[in-house]
């Protein structure tokens, strides 16, 4: 298993490789926008994480033009943004995740271990809620024939919810199964990417996820 860091603070970097060694992942580092492109689409990487000022190329830019090449390595974002508007349109252009800086590596090797994490004991089966459809086997999700481009994170929040239609999930219940236990309970990660999916399956599907104010989420099928 490999990872290829795309950062231009070598410090930042170098702890960054030296404490995913410690874990037993490999990785790669681009001290810049160029390279990490040029990277990304030579080698397989299990994760690449990415920070969002670089040198040549931004981390938006780069991670849009490795979506655009249909790559799916899971993307870690990096960045010193808070903003929920800037998050979502992130996860709407395939990152997976992301991280404020500063951070500490214990949290940064938690959401590590939730984006490489599968979804456990998942049913080869379909769900259908009217023209939507999710195929857990293929693990992509279509309306009315036509494909949406979903995140793992994404995927795995949909899925989450549909195997506990018409249940009410709690935010802390998302965060232990999708995210991780040691994910932090006070961000607004959980309301970015439920923006975020609503936003990509339209204006037909979007309230099919609906907010329980004070209690969390529920997915109502439809017939």
């Amino acid at each position: 298993m490999k990872f290829l860091i795309i950062e231009d603070d070598e410090g930042v970097a170098v702890s960054l490789k030296k404490t995913l060694k410690m874990k037993g992942y490999d990785s790669e580092i681009a001290k810049n926008g160029k390279r990490g492109l040029e990277l990304s689409k030579k080698n397989n990487y299990s994760l690449i994480i990415l920070d969002m000022i670089l040198p040549f190329y931004q981390g938006k830019a780069i991670l849009k033009k490795i979506r655009e090449t249909n790559n799916t390595t899971p993307v870690l974002i990096l960045s010193c943004i808070t903003d929920t508007d800037t998050k979502v349109d992130l996860l709407d252009l395939g990152a997976d995740d992301y991280l404020n800086k500063p951070f500490s590596f214990k949290e940064l090797l938690a959401r590590v271990k939730a984006i490489l994490r599968r979804p456990s004991k998942i049913k080869k089966q379909k769900f259908k809620s009217g023209d939507l459809v999710i195929d857990q086997e293929k693990f992509n999700v279509s309306y009315r024939g036509n494909l949406i481009k979903l995140t793992k994170k994404e995927f795995d929040l949909l899925n989450y919810l549909i195997k506990n239609q018409d249940k009410v999930i709690s935010r802390n219940e998302l965060l232990e199964n999708i995210w991780d236990i040691n994910a932090d309970p006070f961000s607004n990660t959980i309301e970015a990417h439920v923006r975020s999916l609503r936003r990509k399956l339209g204006e037909d599907c979007r309230d099919l996820i609906k907010t329980i104010p004070g209690r969390g989420y529920i997915f109502e099928l439809r017939k």
